[in-house]
C-alpha cells in the first residue's frame, strides 16, 4: 500500500468541499483515472494527498513527501531564462554528464527547446519540459493533473502515447485527472469517479463497466430514425446527440448490429466506454441518493 484516505473531510467556511467516507487505497502499478465535472473536488483531493490544504480525516503513507511527484496544471518558471540553465539550476546537474536526464530528452524530442527562453515555448513544450523534471524524480507515486489542457489534438495524442509508452512495464503509481476520456482509456486501469465531493465509485475499469453499462455498448447518433430501429433495446443514459444501447449479452449485441447494418446506421462498439460509465455511475448514485431522501 501506498498511500490509504479514509474518512477525509475537507471544508472551506461552509461549504463542503470533500467528502469522502469510503476508503481510497493506492498500490504500487496503479494506473488511477480520476474523473469528474468542475467542482467535484479533484484538485482539492491532490491538495489533501500534498498537505496543501487543511482537512479532517486519515491520509496514511508509506511514501515520504518527496516520494510523491506532482504535475499540477499550471506551471511557471522564468521566462526569460534559456531552458537548459533552468533545468541544470533545479536538477542540480549537468545536462551534457546526466544520462538519466539525456534519455528523457532523447524520449520527449525536447533537444531542440534547450537554447530556447522559457516564455518561447509552445505550450506542448512547455509541458514535455514540466514532464522531464517530473520524471527525473523517479517517485513511486506520481499525479498527472490535466496534463495535456490546453493542447491541440495531435499534440495531446502524441504526448500520451509517449507517457503510455514511458510506463509500460514499471511499478510506479499514477493518478490522472483529466477531462479527456479517451486520454484516461489509454492511461487508466482503475477509475475514482468523484461528484459534488463525493466519490460516486472507485474500481478497475472493467468491472465498474460490467456494473453500470453491462457486457457492452453500441453507441450512435441519435435521431428519430435510430430512435425507431432501436426502441425494444436498453438504453443508457447518454449526451443528448447520442444513443447508448446496453448489450447483456453476445446474442443481443449480434441482433442489434445485425439490425443497424442492414439499416446502413453508423454506431460504435465498445466494452470500456469511460464516458459511459460515468454517466451511468453518477445517475446511479442520483438514484440512490433520492430514494435515501424519501426513506428518511
Amino acid at each position: 500500500m501506498l498511500l490509504e484516505i479514509e474518512n477525509l473531510n475537507v471544508k472551506f467556511g461552509e461549504y463542503t468541499a470533500l467528502d469522502i467516507q469510503t476508503p481510497i487505497v493506492i498500490e504500487r502499478g496503479d494506473r488511477i483515472g480520476i474523473i469528474g465535472s468542475n467542482g467535484a473536488g479533484k484538485s482539492t483531493m491532490i491538495k489533501s494527498i500534498l498537505g496543501l490544504v487543511a482537512y479532517d480525516g486519515t491520509i496514511r503513507s508509506s511514501l515520504r513527501p518527496d516520494q510523491i511527484a506532482t504535475h499540477m496544471q499550471f506551471n511557471e518558471y522564468t521566462d526569460n531564462v534559456p531552458i537548459r540553465y533552468i533545468m541544470e539550476a533545479i536538477l542540480h546537474t549537468d545536462i551534457a554528464k546526466n544520462q538519466k536526464l539525456r534519455n528523457l530528452i532523447d524520449y520527449f524530442e525536447f533537444e531542440g527547446c534547450l537554447k530556447k527562453k522559457y516564455g518561447k515555448l509552445s505550450g506542448g513544450q512547455k509541458q514535455r519540459f514540466t514532464i522531464i523534471m517530473i520524471l527525473m524524480q523517479d517517485a513511486p507515486l506520481t499525479i498527472y493533473d490535466e496534463v495535456t489542457s490546453g493542447l491541440d489534438f495531435e499534440t495531446r495524442q502524441k504526448l500520451v502515447e509517449k507517457l503510455v509508452e514511458w510506463y509500460r512495464g514499471k511499478d510506479a503509481a499514477l493518478c490522472i485527472v483529466s477531462h479527456y476520456y479517451e486520454e484516461l482509456e489509454q492511461l487508466a486501469d482503475k477509475l475514482l469517479i468523484l461528484d459534488k465531493g463525493r466519490v460516486i465509485d472507485y474500481g478497475y475499469r472493467e468491472a465498474l463497466f460490467q456494473k453500470y453499462c453491462q457486457r457492452a455498448v453500441i453507441v450512435l447518433d441519435a435521431c428519430e430514425k435510430n430512435e425507431r430501429l432501436t426502441e425494444k433495446y436498453t438504453k443508457l443514459e447518454s449526451p443528448e446527440h447520442l444513443l447508448v444501447l446496453a448489450c447483456a449479452s453476445e446474442e443481443e449485441e449480434r441482433e442489434i448490429t445485425a439490425s443497424l447494418i442492414a439499416h446502413n446506421v453508423n454506431f460504435k462498439r465498445s466494452n470500456h466506454d469511460i464516458e459511459s460509465i460515468y454517466i451511468n455511475a453518477k445517475r446511479a448514485y442520483e438514484m440512490r441518493q433520492e430514494e435515501s431522501r424519501y426513506a428518511g
